[in-house]
């Protein structure tokens, strides 16, 4: 139970990749607050966790905006007394050619995926620090390194969180907190569901030559939250199937 006492905070953790790492991390011995916008889905994923005599309580967010995200990490803190781990998974992807790109899809994007987690680790890493121990770990995708047509938007703001991520370690790692990431390649979730063969095609490009399941994802992030990478600050793992290496 090698995250018994700890608190962990799983931002998008109604489904998918989330809820996968939500449900290990809860095996382990951790007090999981699963986080989402549907209430429903949020209330069958604390079922699941608390059916394999895990701790879990759900609160609902939706991380726009600023406020959205200091009122999580209020309701964390109050919830739980403090949060040990925080996992910003919680994200949207949209594909298409950059000129059928709006300004609202621009700045929607960028709220979920860069403004909320920057305003969520804003609000309790300072706590973690003052403690002296915690763990930050990111979700970005494996195309925020390199170019494909169509994801010039959603693999921009994995950049910049695989930039927050480094820069974060630097910030807060001297206090203890470690800050880290996972880029996963291609995962079957019900998000990507509607790319279809798409899916697997990018999954093809890889030495794997398969789609992942949202479990192989989550044993990286249970890996980064852990003590086994007590040593491991601002790294932005690569779980994409090889696809790093060609």
């Amino acid at each position: 139970m090698e995250f018994s006492g700890k608190v962990a905070l799983v931002t998008g953790s109604n489904s998918g990749i989330g809820r996968a790492i939500a449900q290990d991390l809860a095996a382990l011995g951790a007090h999981v607050l699963v986080s989402g916008r549907d209430a429903e889905r949020g209330a069958q994923t604390v079922a699941a966790i608390r059916a394999g005599s895990g701790k879990a309580d759900f609160l609902p967010a939706d991380l726009r905006d600023a406020d959205s995200a200091r009122e999580l990490a209020r309701r964390a803190t109050e919830t739980a007394g403090h949060v040990d781990i925080l996992v910003n998974n919680a994200g949207i992807g949209a594909f298409g050619p950059t000129p059928a790109t709006t300004e609202t899809d621009f700045d929607t994007m960028y709220a979920v995926n860069v403004k909320a987690p920057y305003f969520l680790t804003a609000a309790l890493a300072p706590a973690m620090a003052e403690r002296g121990a915690g763990a930050v770990v990111n979700i970005s995708t494996m195309v925020a390194s390199f170019g494909l047509p169509g994801m010039a938007l959603y693999g921009s703001t994995k950049a910049a969180v695989n930039l927050l991520t480094k820069a974060w370690a630097a910030e807060f790692g001297p206090q203890g907190v470690r800050v880290n990431a996972v880029a996963p390649g291609p995962v079957l979730t019900e998000g990507t569901e509607p790319m279809g063969d798409g899916l697997g095609r990018l999954a093809a490009q890889a030495p794997a030559a398969r789609i992942a399941d949202p479990t192989e994802i989550a044993r990286a992030v249970v890996y980064l939250a852990g003590n086994g990478a007590s040593f491991v600050q601002g790294v932005v793992l690569p779980v994409d199937g090889g696809r790093a290496a060609v």
